[in-house]
């Protein structure tokens, strides 16, 4: 039965060869550009995998901006789940989800469903890219799905502005920030009107867990290795992951996972959040 899941669920990633074996299970196209919010739209139309259905990271991703909450806040739990349904998701469904972008808008779909209850959600390792380079087909038409009931379960995998300010001294908490390191310094600017981070963060650039070609994951012993240093004896739940709208902090999220330290918690807000209230402290260090 189309949508239904088979096997053991498929929590982190998949390969091309896995999901092209399962013809049944429920994909998502979230292909993006920050400064062209139209081309994931447009590129899903001119081609995507077979089945796939367009989730826009601002519209179906993110919840209504106020000027205070960041670039991409999450979205309104009931929003979400009726979204979900409408998609044909419940919870036998396994659901997978790609972009063409290393990862970072679907482990935003990944993170969001895993916060609402849904463990049945991995990520296309590779991505459309690695799609293209097994020679797989694309198509344009757009796939029918049954509406199913998705039952939102939120849990507790975030970390507010508030709670954010009242530990920023405390050495239980760390934040890493998934940003660039120009960015995360500061330096060339071109999507927050303040330039810099969080005082007391460190940067862990997301594209980092990703390999030369930044189209797959790096092995799990290498991320481990890794996040590891970047742990220094920390236990995964005393960290903190935010980027600059809250979308490429779940790629460290994900990648945490596959290193083998879950556990730790989303600042959805951040950068994009924190800098818009001016009494909050800036680094640049």
């Amino acid at each position: 039965m189309t949508g239904m899941a088979t096997g053991v669920p498929k929590t982190l990633i998949v390969s091309v060869d896995e999901l092209a074996a399962h013809p049944e299970w429920r994909i998502f196209d979230c292909r993006h550009d920050l400064q062209n919010t139209e081309y994931g739209r447009t590129a899903y139309a001119r081609g995507h995998i077979s089945g796939a259905l367009f989730l826009h990271l601002d519209e179906d991703l993110s919840g209504k901006c106020d000027g205070r909450n960041g670039r991409h806040p999450l979205p309104e739990v009931a929003d979400f789940a009726r979204s979900m349904s409408v998609c044909g998701v419940d919870a036998t469904t396994q659901v997978v989800a790609y972009d063409n972008e290393g990862g970072i808008f679907a482990a935003r779909l990944w993170w969001l469903l895993r916060w609402l209850g849904h463990e049945r959600v991995a990520v296309l390792d590779g991505g459309l890219a690695g799609w293209k380079r097994s020679r797989r087909a694309l198509e344009e038409s757009l796939p029918e799905v049954p509406l199913r009931d998705f039952q939102a379960r939120p849990r507790d995998m975030t970390v507010d502005v508030g709670q954010l300010m009242a530990n920023l001294q405390s050495p239980q908490m760390l934040i890493v920030d998934a940003r660039s390191p120009e960015r995360f310094r500061g330096q060339n600017e071109t999507l927050d009107p303040v330039g810099g981070h969080i005082p007391g963060a460190v940067n862990r650039f997301y594209f980092d867990n990703l390999d030369d070609d930044g189209c797959f994951f790096k092995p799990v012993e290498e991320l481990r290795d890794e996040f590891a240093l970047l742990l220094d004896g920390k236990a995964p739940t005393q960290l903190v992951q935010q980027c600059g709208s809250g979308v490429t902090a779940c790629h460290n999220l994900l990648a945490m996972e596959l290193a083998g330290f879950p556990g730790s918690k989303l600042y959805p807000g951040s950068w994009s959040e924190w800098c818009s209230d001016p009494s909050r402290p800036v680094a640049t260090d």
